[in-house]
C-alpha cells in the first residue's frame, strides 16, 4: 500500500518542481504525491494520518522580497531572498528557487535522507557551471554558489566544477555553423532487461529492416540538402541504437554510402559507431568501420559477471567481450568506449570492483560509468519485484569504486547527466584520457550545439543562442509508423532547419 503525500500549494503553481524535489525524499514507488485544493482544509488537517502526510508549500512576494515558506505538521521552514531585478524571467527563477530550497531544508530536517544533488533535479546540471564560467566567475565563487544556493554536497559540486572546465573548451565561443548529426539503428539481438530505448529484437522486426534503411536513408538525403543550403559543418556524427552492428555490412553499407554521398565530411572532427553488443561484433564489420573512417567505437559490457549478463538477457560473455575489444584494438581503433551500469540485479561492491579489475586490463580510452535508472519503458519496472536492487548507500560506495579505478586508469570526468527514476538519486558518469574527449556527448549534454537527429525514436535540438532558446523535434516511436510516415518526419525538422542562420555567435 502506497504512502500519499498531499500537497497543498498556495501564492504559486510550481507543481513540477515541488514533486521533483519529493521524489528525491520518498521513493516514487512507495509515495504518492497528490497536489490538492486549499479549500476545505485548516490547520487541524497538516497531520499524519494512516499513512498520509499534508504538506504546505507558500510563496509570498511583498516589498521586493520573496518569502518561501514550507510545513509539515507544526515544523514550518522559512526561507527568504530579495528579488533585485524586474525582469519577470529572473523573477520566476528566483521565485522557484526559493520554493525549493525552502522545501530542502524542511525535508532534509524531517528524513534521513541523503540527496548529495540538493535541489537541483534536472539532468544537466554542468549548465549551471557553464553559464557562470561565461559570466567569468571565480572557481571558488562557482563552489561556493553550488554548495550554498543549490545544497549541492562538496564532492559532487568539485565533479560538477571540474567536468564543465574540460568540456567548456568544447563548447565556447559558441559557433553557430556547426551541427551534429545523430542516426539511430533500432535493432538489437535481444531486448535487455532495463531498456528503454526504441530498440526492436531480431526475432520480431528482421522483417523491417530493408524498408527501415530506405526510410533512413530518405531522410539523411533530405537533412543532407537543407544542411546544404543553411551553410552548416557536421562537426561529429554519432550512430547509436538499439544496436547498429545488428545490421549485416551490407546493410550498413547503404547507410554509409547514403552519408558519403550527399553529406560534406570535409569538416567532421569525430565519427562514432556504437558497437554496444559483442556478440554482433565480428572482423568483417570493424574492418568495414575502420575502412569508413570511424574514429571512436562503443563496445558496452554493462558488467563482467556472467551471471548478471544472463539475468539482464545479454547474450553474450564477459570473455566474448574482450575477444571484440581486442580486435578492435589490433585493427586499429584507438578510441574506445565501454559503458559500465552500477546497480544491476543483485550485484554488490565485489562484482563492481571484479568488473573494474577487468576493464582495468584493457584500458579503454573512455569509460561511461551509468547509474541504474529503472525506466517506464524497460522489463525491468514491470518485474521490479522479482530482483534484489540495491539500496542509496550501496549504490553510492559502487560508484565511489568506479570512481577510484578510473583515476588509476588515467581517466578523468568529462561529462555527466542524471535521469528520472535513478537509484540513489546519483549520476552518470563519462571518463576519458586526455585527448580522447567525445565532442558529441560533451555537445548533446549541454545543449549548446544544434543535433540534427535522424531514424526512429530520435529528437532533434535545434538551438538559438541569441534566443536562449531550444525547440525539441522528435521522430515518432514506432518502426512501422516512422517507414509509413518518412516525410512527415522530414518535414517537421526542414521548418526549423530553414530557421538555423550561418553565422558564428559573437561571445
Amino acid at each position: 500500500m502506497k504512502n500519499i503525500v498531499k500537497v497543498i500549494c498556495i501564492g504559486h503553481d510550481y507543481k513540477y518542481e515541488v514533486r521533483e524535489l519529493l521524489k528525491m525524499f520518498f521513493v516514487p514507488n512507495t509515495t504518492e504525491v497528490v497536489f490538492i485544493s486549499s479549500k476545505g482544509h485548516n490547520n487541524c488537517d497538516n497531520k499524519i494520518i494512516s499513512g498520509e502526510i499534508l504538506l504546505i508549500t507558500e510563496l509570498r512576494v511583498e516589498n521586493g522580497r520573496a518569502i518561501a515558506i514550507s510545513g509539515i505538521d507544526e515544523e514550518r521552514q522559512i526561507t527568504e531572498v530579495e528579488l533585485n531585478s524586474s525582469d519577470k524571467n529572473e523573477i520566476k527563477r528566483l521565485t522557484k528557487r526559493i520554493v525549493k530550497k525552502s522545501l530542502f531544508k524542511l525535508l532534509k530536517r524531517l528524513t534521513d535522507t541523503k540527496v548529495p544533488w540538493g535541489i537541483l533535479t534536472g539532468i544537466r546540471p554542468a549548465k549551471i557551471v557553464h553559464d557562470l564560467l561565461e559570466r567569468n566567475f571565480s572557481e571558488e565563487e562557482i563552489l561556493s554558489i553550488l554548495i550554498n544556493e543549490y545544497y549541492i554536497d562538496n564532492d559532487k559540486a568539485m565533479l560538477l566544477l571540474n567536468i564543465a572546465k574540460t568540456g567548456h573548451r568544447f563548447i565556447y565561443p559558441i559557433d553557430e555553423t556547426k551541427v551534429s548529426l545523430y542516426i539511430g539503428i533500432p535493432f538489437c539481438p535481444t531486448r535487455c532487461l532495463y531498456c528503454s530505448f526504441p530498440s526492436n529484437s531480431l526475432k520480431q522486426s528482421a522483417h523491417l529492416i530493408d524498408s527501415y534503411i530506405d526510410a533512413l536513408c530518405r531522410e539523411i538525403r533530405s537533412m543532407a540538402k537543407l544542411i546544404r543550403e543553411t551553410g552548416k559543418k557536421i562537426q561529429t556524427i554519432y550512430i547509436g541504437g538499439g544496436t547498429p552492428t545488428t545490421l549485416s555490412v551490407s546493410q550498413l553499407a547503404r547507410i554509409f554510402d547514403t552519408i558519403k554521398y550527399t553529406i560534406d565530411l570535409n569538416h567532421l572532427e569525430e565519427f562514432t559507431v556504437e558497437a554496444g553488443r559483442p556478440d554482433t561484433i565480428n572482423y568483417k564489420n570493424l574492418m568495414f568501420l575502420k575502412k569508413e573512417n570511424v574514429t571512436r567505437l562503443s563496445i558496452n559490457p554493462q558488467t563482467m559477471s556472467n551471471l548478471t549478463l544472463k539475468v539482464i538477457g545479454r547474450g553474450h560473455t564477459a570473455e566474448e567481450l574482450i575477444e571484440s575489444y581486442r580486435m578492435a584494438a589490433g585493427i586499429g581503433f584507438k578510441n574506445i568506449n565501454m559503458d559500465i551500469i552500477i546497480g544491476l540485479p543483485g550485484e554488490d561492491g565485489g562484482a563492481v570492483k571484479y568488473t573494474m579489475e577487468q576493464l582495468q586490463k584493457l584500458s579503454p580510452a573512455n569509460l561511461t560509468v551509468h547509474t541504474l535508472a529503472i525506466k517506464r519503458a524497460s522489463r525491468l519496472r514491470e518485474m521490479k519485484g522479482n530482483y534484489s536492487l540495491p539500496n542509496q548507500q550501496e549504490i553510492t560506495a559502487m560508484l565511489k569504486i568506479t570512481q577510484n579505478y578510473a583515476e588509476s586508469m588515467g581517466l578523468r570526468p568529462y561529462y555527466m547527466y542524471r535521469q528520472k527514476h535513478m537509484v540513489g538519486n546519483l549520476e552518470n558518469i563519462g571518463y576519458t584520457k586526455p585527448g580522447y574527449e567525445c565532442i558529441y556527448n560533451i555537445q548533446i549534454m549541454e545543449e549548446k550545439q544544434t543535433i540534427i537527429a535522424l531514424g526512429v525514436g530520435a529528437v532533434s535540438k535545434f538551438t538559438f543562442p541569441n534566443e536562449n532558446r531550444l525547440e525539441r523535434v522528435p521522430n515518432v516511436k514506432n518502426l512501422e509508423d516512422y517507414i509509413e510516415r518518412i516525410d512527415e518526419m522530414i518535414d517537421r525538422k526542414a521548418k526549423f532547419m530553414s530557421n538555423l542562420t550561418s553565422r558564428p555567435l559573437i561571445s
